[in-house]
């Protein structure tokens, strides 16, 4: 044992480091696993698929609001440009809402959680093409890390490797996740701009006399209110939210199916999909243009997807089908039967269909309706960003968690004033409708051929759905997606630039910091401390060791930080106990809480000096607080007293009686193995014999013997060294944080200079700093700053 502690040759230092950076110990795989969550029972699903309305279907809802005056801006001339529209608005709300995001794309939740990331996550967990550092292969032992093994003759076994292999194509796919978050941002800008002013608009029907520039002023006075109560959250208003977008569900279907009695009920034969060709055969480059207003008609789809962790799928799956698509479509129809009467109405034809009487309540219900549709956006992409932030794709903000029960009810105040500010640049710079409705489209429909993508290789890798469905999936979706593409960006000058400036300035900035994080990483990675240095330093480590904790952060979940080094040459003094704490997160939506934590110890015990990995999922609320400490430190001493294995065990341990004692039989003819074993047989007894026919020897008795008395000897120490944890506790704990500063190499080219230089740095001046981000008070706080050149 002795001879095995002297300090390492030169000649085995790169031998010996490799030894001692073990993985860590899953310290939770020690504790009873999560239960498993309890199916809903019915009442609960029906009553999560009426609240899911108020924050699901909003955005979709309000669609009618808009659509016909986007589809004919030029005004309506004949009725079977009419029947046509009709037509393709009925079979895109059952090809694309329907059939692809609510009974396939909805199935590919991660744990009950939708949205861009959530389909990156699912194949990331099925092929190593994260780009996440510090990933380790004790990730995939979580409960909530489920995966399978793909035949590598198969054809999603070749995809796999491809994909693994191929650098390119793992940046290509982070890009385009990235581009479809930077999509989902637009539509959560847009959406508030068109569904407000097409709202407010409905007050020139009945007042004439009011013009334009009141209706703007009202709108943008709506909007600075609407996202002036975003800090109260969701859950303040939700249960309002579910009856106020309930009525407004009925009233549309209810005006929809009098305006087809009363006025022409022969636009029912619009569900006979020969009107779309003849649509088409009339006018091909006209019908084509105006895809990008009946586009509009499914708007929302993408916010349905990305809401859905606020539910569950089947609650979201009923309300849909059942519900939410038999009133719009009867809102389309009676629209329509009413345009075939009155085709100069088409400009304001939601509200010229209204009856006189109801005009005043819907024009209040209408108002409503356009603000919650806003809320379900806005709502979205804050949780989206919260994942992008999670997963290192986007720079540290403030996140304020707005209710305990949902997770992905958030606050970001920061996005919440840039979405306000340039909502309303919008609204009133394009003062009108059909501008705002070329923008949404292109948002919309970029962030739908996104998703189809994902799905591809969902249901490749994760599924492993049959090669034929995979193609009929592909060759359906991609080629709606496609077409509507391409009639948006014809009119890219009529507003459709809009969403492809905003999603750039979003891209570059998460391009940015996601590129910075990870060259971050590598920097910290290359300058790691040999675990084989500090332990020559002694139990002191050549300093005088203070009472208390020391918390030092990193990003390396493997090998101590270079700040430490930089701290030990700076400071005479280090604390009586040491942890080093990474805190990372996972491509998955939640870590449990006894999977938490996982520890290792450095060196032999009297170094006191420890390895923490605190692990969290994307839509995890993170919050460094007493709480965290507390669960640290008690899952610390867990370990302690489970006397798991040390990095130094391999050297410094070889002799102990842990790796020498032969497993015995139980007497239920159960092997067991480890020390752990012989505590489990020896609680509460001095000596125990295994008597088995087979295996029963004297030798063996006497191995168990000697085995339980140095258990008993063990524990002692165990003890002391857990009172010994607690006593620094109560003398308090300092955070040790590390302030890396990077910046690029002289002879670096000029796009990495520009990037790290000027754009990165930038991004970190104006962002979050790390202690706030951890929530550290100031009076426990040290940085640590080096400056690295990559």
């Amino acid at each position: 044992m002795a001879e095995a502690s002297q300090p390492p040759t030169a000649g085995n230092l790169f031998e010996l480091n490799m030894r001692l950076d073990q993985p860590l110990d899953a310290e939770a795989e020690q504790l009873p696993s999560s239960a498993e969550p309890k199916a809903p029972s019915a009442f609960t699903t029906l009553r999560f698929a009426f609240q899911s309305l108020g924050i699901v279907y909003g955005d979709l809802g309000t669609s009618p609001l808009y659509v016909y005056h986007s589809t004919f801006p030029d005004g309506l001339t004949e009725k079977e440009d009419l029947m046509g529209a009709l037509s393709l608005i009925i079979y895109l709300l059952l090809l694309i809402p329907l059939l692809k995001y609510t009974f396939i794309v909805m199935k590919a939740n991660d744990n009950g959680q939708g949205g861009t990331f959530s389909l990156y996550s699912l194949i990331c967990r099925h092929a190593r093409v994260d780009t996440i550092p510090s990933q380790h292969w004790t990730d995939r032992m979580l409960t909530t890390y489920q995966s399978h093994v793909l035949d590598e003759k198969s054809v999603a076994g070749k995809t796999k490797h491809w994909l693994e292999e191929n650098t390119y194509a793992q940046k290509l796919l982070v890009l385009l996740v990235l581009f479809g978050t930077s999509m989902l941002i637009g539509d959560g800008l847009l959406t508030p701009a068109i569904s407000v002013l097409s709202s407010v608009g409905g007050i020139q029907v009945n007042k004439p006399q009011v013009n334009d520039d009141w209706v703007l002023a009202l709108a943008c006075i709506i909007l600075v209110l609407l996202f002036s109560v975003q800090r109260f959250g969701t859950g303040k208003v939700g249960w309002f939210f579910a009856p106020a977008v309930f009525v407004w569900f009925l009233s549309i279907g209810l005006i929809g199916i009098y305006n087809i009695v009363k006025h022409d009920p022969v636009v029912l034969k619009a569900f006979l999909p020969t009107y779309i060709f003849r649509y088409f055969q009339g006018h091909a480059k006209k019908s084509w243009v105006s895809l990008g207003g009946i586009l509009l008609s499914i708007t929302g789809t993408e916010a349905l997807y990305a809401d859905v962790g606020h539910f569950t799928v089947s609650s979201v799956q009923i309300a849909f089908p059942f519900f939410v698509l038999p009133c719009l479509l009867a809102s389309y129809v009676g629209q329509a039967a009413y345009l075939s009467k009155h085709p100069g109405d088409v400009t304001h034809a939601f509200y010229r269909s209204i009856p006189e009487p109801v005009y005043w309540p819907m024009f209040v219900v209408a108002t409503v309706a356009a603000i919650i549709a806003s809320q379900a956006t806005i709502t979205a992409t804050f949780a989206t960003i919260k994942q992008a932030v999670a997963l290192g794709c986007f720079p540290r903000v403030k996140l304020v968690f707005t209710s305990s029960k949902h997770l992905g009810q958030v606050y970001i105040p920061e996005i919440n004033w840039i979405l306000m500010v340039l909502c309303i640049i919008i609204t009133a710079g394009f003062r009108g409708t059909i501008q705002i409705g070329n923008a949404y489209g292109i948002a919309v429909v970029a962030l739908m051929l996104v998703t189809t993508m994902l799905m591809i290789l969902v249901m490749l890798l994760v599924w492993r759905t049959n090669l034929f469905f995979i193609i009929l999936f592909a060759t359906v979706f991609m080629a709606v997606d496609l077409v509507l593409l391409s009639s948006v960006l014809f009119k890219f000058k009529q507003g459709g630039w809009a969403p492809l400036v905003i999603g750039g300035l979003c891209l570059a900035v998460m391009f940015t910091w996601h590129y910075g994080m990870l060259k971050k990483y590598e920097v910290e990675q290359q300058n790691k401390v040999p675990v084989s240095w500090i332990l020559g330093l002694g139990p002191c480590l050549g300093l005088v060791r203070v009472p208390g904790i020391g918390f030092i952060y990193s990003e390396l979940a493997h090998g101590v930080p270079s700040i430490f080094s930089h701290f030990m040459t700076h400071l005479p003094a280090i604390h009586a106990v040491v942890v080093f704490v990474c805190v990372k997160y996972l491509p998955v939506n939640i870590v449990p809480e006894e999977e938490r934590f996982l520890f290792r110890r450095i060196g032999p015990k009297e170094f006191r000096l420890y390895r923490c990995v605190a692990r969290y999922g994307y839509r995890d609320l993170h919050k460094r607080d007493d709480k965290f400490e507390d669960n640290l430190i008690s899952n610390l001493s867990l370990y302690i007293m489970q006397n798991c294995p040390s990095e130094s065990t391999s050297v410094y341990d070889e002799g102990s009686v842990s790796h020498v004692v032969e497993s015995p039989l139980l007497p239920d003819g159960q092997s067991t193995t480890g020390m752990q074993s012989i505590r489990e047989l020896s609680s509460g007894t001095n000596s125990i014999e295994i008597t088995s026919p087979a295996h029963t020897s004297k030798n063996t008795t006497q191995r168990v013997r000697f085995a339980i008395e140095q258990v008993e000897s063990e524990t002692e120490v165990e003890d002391e060294d857990v009172a010994f944890l607690q006593e620094a506790r109560r003398a308090g704990i300092v955070h040790i944080l590390g302030d890396v500063v990077i910046k690029a190499k002289s002879h670096s080219n000029i796009g990495k200079k520009f990037l790290i230089d000027y754009m990165y740095a930038l991004l970190q001046r104006i962002c979050r700093e790390n202690s706030a981000a951890l929530n550290i008070p100031h009076e426990n706080l040290l940085n640590v700053g080096q400056v690295y050149f990559v």
